[in-house]
């Protein structure tokens, strides 16, 4: 069923040690509008799905893996060479206090991903309504990083994974509706 090609979706390089943007990086990581909760969402809710939308729910899912296996990588790379000062003085002390420089999910804040952020009600288009709500958010996380960071080559990994959340929120707003004529088509038996 996988097939694992070892290398990133889209390169992502790194300029230089910055603790300060890791931190706010790891909002993508384990926040509650991050890639990890959004690739449990589509994978979870495409079982209460109706079929016709099944495969969509599966490659957005999938795809959002590789956008986490993307910010794991920005987060290692700019955190490798701090020290345990450079963590702290960057707002991640308590973090190198538990995990040492080891990718831990929690939000920017340090609060820790919980199952709550994975929304699954049952109802095909509520699912999907929140499905672009969630993309539209990764979005604007994506776009509010680019303006804090001053990595070129971290923004121009941001840019690309933000573009996808515009695409991730195109295919689900068709495949809303998709269902919605679905629904409106006369059974006949």
């Amino acid at each position: 069923m996988w097939v694992y090609e070892k290398k990133l979706q889209y390169p992502v390089k790194v300029r230089e040690c910055n603790p300060r943007l890791a931190k706010y990086l790891i909002e993508q990581y384990g926040g509650a509008d991050g890639e990890l909760a959004a690739a449990l969402r589509y994978l979870n809710q495409r079982y209460t799905i109706p079929d016709k939308v099944i495969g969509l729910l599966t490659d957005i899912g999938t795809e959002e893996f590789a956008h986490l296996e993307m910010i794991a990588t920005m987060i290692y790379k700019l955190t490798k060479d701090a020290t345990p000062q450079q963590m702290a003085a960057a707002g991640l002390g308590d973090h190198y206090a538990n995990h040492d420089s080891a990718l831990f999910y929690h939000d920017a804040a340090g609060n820790p991903f919980t199952a709550t952020y994975i929304q699954a009600k049952g109802d095909p288009i509520a699912d999907l309504y929140e499905d672009i709500a969630a993309e539209e958010k990764a979005r604007a996380t994506y776009q509010w990083l680019i303006d804090i960071s001053d990595d070129p080559d971290i923004n121009d990994s941001l840019r690309f994974l933000r573009e996808r959340e515009i695409i991730h929120s195109m295919r689900f707003r068709e495949a809303v509706e998709i269902l919605k004529e679905e629904k409106g088509k006369k059974k006949f038996f």
